[in-house]
C-alpha cells in the first residue's frame, strides 16, 4: 500500500521517498495528512480512487511510528461498521500489503481533503469537539456524504464498497 504523504506527514515520518512509488496492489494508493484541530494533531487519510475518508484524532508519537497498523485497525474497522462481510474483511486485509511512503501528491485527492477537513471542522463544535469523537462515527460520516472527484460525483462508501467486492 502506497500513502502519498502532505509535507507536514512526511516531515514526522521516517523512512518517505521522495520518489514516487509505483502502486502494485490491488486496493490503490491513500493520501496522508497531518492537521490541527483544536490545537490536537490529527491525521487524515483519504484513498485515491474512491476519496473514502478515515480521521485519526489526537495522533501521537505512537500512532506515526505504527502509522501502518493505526490505518489498517481503522480502516478494517470501518469497513466492519458499514457492513462488509468478515470473509472480504479479511482479504482486505491480505491486500493492503505493507505500507511505503512518498511525498507525490494528487491535488484533486488534496481538494477532497482540504473538503473533509474544512466539513468536520464546521461539525466539531455539535460533536463535542475532537476529543470527543469516535474514529468510526467520523469515517462513517464522511463516507456516507458526496463528493466530486475530476467533475464526477462519488460516494465514496459505496465506491469503497465496489472496490473491495472484487477482491
Amino acid at each position: 500500500m502506497i500513502l502519498h504523504c502532505t509535507a507536514k506527514l512526511a516531515a514526522k515520518l521516517p523512512g518517505v521517498s521522495d520518489v514516487p512509488l509505483k502502486e502494485a496492489g490491488p486496493l490503490g494508493g491513500w493520501h496522508g495528512h497531518l492537521v490541527m484541530l483544536e490545537r490536537r494533531q490529527c491525521i487524515f487519510f483519504v484513498h485515491d480512487e474512491t476519496r473514502y475518508s478515515l480521521f485519526l484524532p489526537g495522533a501521537r508519537k505512537e500512532h506515526l511510528v505504527e502509522l501502518a497498523r493505526w490505518h489498517s485497525d481503522l480502516f478494517l474497522a470501518s469497513l466492519a461498521t458499514q457492513g462488509v462481510a468478515h470473509a472480504q474483511i479479511g482479504r482486505v486485509g491480505l491486500a493492503q500489503g505493507e505500507l511505503r511512503c512518498d511525498r507525490a501528491t494528487d491535488r484533486s485527492v488534496l481538494g477532497s481533503l482540504r473538503v473533509a477537513i474544512d466539513d468536520l471542522a464546521c461539525m466539531l463544535p455539535r460533536w463535542g469537539g475532537v476529543t470527543g469523537l469516535d474514529p468510526l462515527e467520523v469515517a462513517a460520516w464522511l463516507n456516507r456524504r458526496p463528493t466530486k472527484a475530476m467533475g464526477v460525483l462519488i460516494w465514496p462508501e459505496r465506491a469503497m464498497t465496489a472496490l473491495v467486492s472484487g477482491l
